[in-house]
């Protein structure tokens, strides 16, 4: 459930330090421990559990004892409590301040008046955020994680959820850990602790019993934790804590409430309080003036406490939440999913989309074109060394390694023993997998063709081994770079003789290896892309390429697609760069080759410094850094888990059109939301100069306190439409960012306009319908009480008209009604309020609120004025944004 605006800005201005710590161990951290020192048979028995996994009639009873494996966001509250909890907004307990005084006071009318707002503000904003908010968690349900487990003997795949202790988790290589686990088995296991430790290097894993002793309880060796995710290796593992019984659980519970706001976040609080600012101010110089020239300070109260009604911004949250919910709905038809409401507004603020070029400009399609020797003749033996090496390694297996895998004429291949694996890793870029094979132990390495040519001392030609000296390793690499410039992905192999007596390698063995040749793939550009670019460029979206693959490869795909080619950097050159060149290349750069992980993530971090919204679309576990750091985190439906978990937003087809349908539908949410705003900025500082002005040199209030309460509560009833608004094209074109600046112009702008036509309204009613012989000293009682309700409701009936009309001058840039109408919804709802003002003083409510029926010529004179504040606000808004922009 969404915190109330209220609860957010206090976010802002109080930001509560957190330990860092780490939780002590409870009671189900000593559970782990103890299990973490038993032997793998006494660790499944103590669970009740086998190799062979639970029993479905044992999973179901642990299912009612443990409940679902989910982190605690904070329990499910009762209608009650969620309707207790909004009564504490300060917005909420300002209004019922002045309902008990006005009760105090006796005045019952004024006291139903702030009740129906009461209403209005809690229970409308309850159900329409409780409706929004089922609905985006049934979008974001369709972004599920699961994991492989064994039950009954049998593998199979269930949601991560369901996961009870004692059940067998299988694990390789992209998988999240989903609960704290004990290993059983494991082989060449790494694992990233970061989100726990802080620590971005691997952790190796086994499944040999540890001992506590001198050690934390991260350090334990046969203990993998949820919040990790595996880098590469398999493994066996079965669950003993789920939820927040989990160590990541524990922690969770202390940093729920510390997660920083974002930059929508700060946009809104910064909005609300530059209202409070201005609220503030007039109340206190209103109670002051009128105190003072009526002589009445209780009257004074009441009116400065019902003016702080009227300033107050009350409907904001309900008119985010539901913007940003209709926003998610609208987004899920064009299959992009939202894991983060917030986000929303940062996706159509995008102007920079960093991406790697598989599947979002190419189409994913990965073929293996090419299995040639260092001379590039065909040759079966590169092609069987690589088939065998992405056939038993434990890694996450990519497009390159399902393409080779396909070759099924080498399944003979499959055999072998595996002897032992030496795992890729992004500094390396090559991996290696060692086999039993014609009596040797083979170390065949598959990888990245300059990083497998720094281990290699020999080259293989036919059955021929020759030394690989320099100059030969300079002729051997135009081989590989024609291939690249052709627009092929090309991976060396290379292999290395050990004698059946060596058993375990590492790294180090990578060394003096044989160069065999290299397998080339090709994966071809999307005839969509080319389209899909230029209209993201039309949208104001820069895309730039950030790819581990060579910069030959990258260029030719690039150039292929439209992208321009000539700004390149590599990996190795960025290495070099001081964080102010940094800056400048990631200005100018289109397309960065041979990239690490951490590297992504420096150039997220300096487009961001220099002002940019970065989104990062990725799908791999090399792409988590940057997705977290960008400000949208972008991933798809068939990531790895570990991605999916990273981003904001999902999309559910991987391909750039999506991605421009989803900005589309950023940029419209965040449009209704800045309508709201600059309406609420603007009225709001126009009935500032008017109230304080009419409060000094009228000899009656301005308006009768329960009038106020009635015009802010139908002002606030005809703008429950805007969510379903439509949005100026034009709006859509660009990025939208938060410009408080922008809203202070606009409100100092646009807000006087409606002062002016109060205060022409103000004269009307004292010298053409004679409400100034209120002061005259011989006038009857009950003509003074008339004169006083009559301009009490000539201002009502124009303030409601004038301020709801405008919504519709505000809502576009364009001619409002002929070039740009309004949503149906919009329009009833306005239309609605100004029909119900206009009607109010004829009404059996009359005598109620204060009001008596106006003469018919009182409407010629408004006819007049809607029309004249129609035409002047529409020209200054126009001059305005040719000025000073949209946003």
């Amino acid at each position: 459930m969404w915190k109330s605006v209220a609860d957010k800005i206090s976010l802002f201005f109080v930001k509560e330090k957190v330990s860092p710590l780490l939780p002590r161990t409870n009671g189900n951290g000593s559970r782990l421990i103890e299990i973490c020192a038993m032997s793998s048979y006494e660790a499944l028995r103590s669970l009740s559990t086998s190799d062979q996994g639970l029993k479905i009639s044992q999973v179901e009873l642990l299912q009612e004892e443990f409940g679902p494996n989910e982190i605690s966001r904070g329990k499910r509250i009762s209608f009650l409590s969620e309707i207790l909890r909004r009564f504490k907004n300060p917005l909420v307990i300002l209004l019922l301040i002045i309902s008990v005084v006005s009760l105090i006071m006796g005045d019952l009318k004024s006291t139903s008046v702030v009740g129906g707002m009461i209403l209005i503000s809690v229970f409308l904003a309850y159900f329409q955020e409780t409706r929004s908010n089922r609905a985006v968690e049934k979008l974001q349900a369709l972004v599920q994680t699961n994991s492989n487990v064994i039950r009954e003997g049998k593998e199979m795949e269930i949601p991560m959820s369901e996961l009870v202790p004692g059940d067998i988790l299988l694990l390789e290589a992209g998988a999240l850990i989903p609960a704290d686990i004990r290993l059983i088995s494991a082989k060449d296991f790494y694992i990233h602790q970061s989100a726990l430790t802080g620590e971005s290097m691997p952790v190796e894993k086994n499944a040999g019993p540890c001992s506590m002793a001198g050690k934390g309880i991260l350090e334990l060796q046969d203990a993998c934790f949820m919040g990790s995710s595996v880098l590469s290796g398999t493994a066996k593992g079965v669950v003993v804590n789920t939820g927040s019984r989990t160590y990541f659980g524990s922690l969770s519970k202390s940093l729920a409430s510390q997660r920083g706001l974002t930059s929508f976040d700060r946009g809104i609080a910064g909005f609300t309080w530059l209202m409070i600012r201005f609220m503030f101010v007039m109340v206190c110089v209103v109670f002051f003036i009128i105190g003072l020239t009526k002589g009445n300070w209780m009257e004074a109260l009441m009116f400065g406490l019902a003016v702080a009604v009227g300033l107050t911004p009350e409907m904001l949250p309900m008119i985010v939440t539901v913007n940003l919910a209709k926003g998610a709905r609208a987004m899920s038809k064009k299959k992009v999913i939202v894991k983060r409401l917030n986000s929303i507004q940062n996706f159509g603020a995008i102007d920079i989309l960093c991406t790697d070029k598989t599947g979002t400009i190419t189409q994913d399609r990965v073929v293996l074109e090419r299995y040639v020797d260092v001379t590039n003749r065909e040759s079966d033996d590169v092609l069987r060394y690589a088939y065998m090496n992405s056939y038993y390694q434990t890694g996450l297996r990519n497009l390159l390694d399902r393409a080779i895998l396909s070759h099924t004429e080498f399944e003979v291949e499959r055999s072998c023993r595996k002897v032992d694996e030496i795992p890729f890793d992004f500094s390396r870029k090559r991996m290696s997998v060692v086999v039993e094979y014609e009596g040797d132990h083979v170390l065949i390495c598959k990888g990245a063709v300059e990083e497998v040519y720094k281990v290699c001392r020999y080259y293989q030609v036919d059955d021929e081994i020759h030394p690989l000296i320099d100059m030969i390793k300079y002729d051997l690499m135009e081989e590989y770079q024609s291939l690249s410039e052709d627009g092929f992905r090309v991976l060396a192999v290379a292999y290395r003789e050990f004698p059946e007596s060596k058993e375990i390698f590492s790294v180090e063995d990578e060394s003096e290896l044989i160069l065999l040749g290299y397998i080339a793939f090709f994966d071809p550009p999307k005839d969509s892309a080319v389209v899909a670019l230029q209209n993201l460029s039309r949208m104001g979206v820069s895309v730039k390429i950030l790819t581990g693959d060579n910069e030959l490869v990258a260029k030719k795909v690039c150039r292929d697609v439209g992208i321009p080619s000539e700004s390149l950097l590599t990996g190795e050159q960025l290495q070099r760069a001081t964080p102010n060149q940094l800056e400048d290349w990631v200005e100018t750069t289109t397309i960065f080759a041979r990239l690490s992980p951490s590297q992504k993530e420096e150039i997220i971090q300096a487009l961001q410094r220099r002002g940019h919204v970065v989104g990062f679309l990725g799908d791999g576990i090399n792409d988590t850094l940057a997705m977290k750091k960008a400000d949208v985190g972008i991933s798809v439906d068939t990531a790895v888990d570990v991605a999916k978990e990273s981003s904001d937003i999902v999309l559910l087809e991987k391909s750039l059109h999506v991605l421009e349908d989803g900005i589309e539908e950023g940029r419209k949410v965040f449009g209704n939301i800045i309508k709201y705003i600059r309406m609420g900025a603007s009225s709001n500082f126009g009935n500032m100069f008017s109230v304080v002005g009419g409060s000094y040199f009228l000899p009656f209030l301005p308006m009768a306190p329960i009038q106020i309460l009635l015009n802010n509560l139908l002002y606030d009833i005809s703008q429950v439409g805007i969510p379903t608004d439509k949005v100026d094209p034009e709006f859509t074109e660009t990025p939208r960012k938060w410009n408080i600046g922008n809203i202070k112009k606009f409100m100092i702008m646009i807000g006087p306009m409606s002062s002016i036509f109060d205060y022409a309204t103000y004269f009307l009613m004292l010298f053409f319908f004679k409400c100034h012989q209120f002061v005259k000293p011989n006038i009857l009682p009950e003509m003074k009480v008339y004169y006083e309700n009559l301009f009490h409701t000539g201002w009502f009936v124009e303030s409601i008209l004038t301020q709801t009309m405008i919504v519709h001058i505000i809502r576009t840039r364009k001619i409002p009604f002929f070039q740009g109408a309004a949503s149906p919804g919009l329009l009833i709802t306005t239309f609605l309020v100004m029909a119900i003002g206009a009607f109010l003083p004829y009404s059996p409510f009359a005598e109620t609120f204060g009001f008596v029926p106006l003469p018919a010529v009182y409407w010629l004179w408004i006819f007049g004025f809607l029309l004249t504040y129609a035409v002047l606000t529409h020209t200054v808004k126009v001059w305005f944004f040719n000025k000073y922009g949209v946003d």
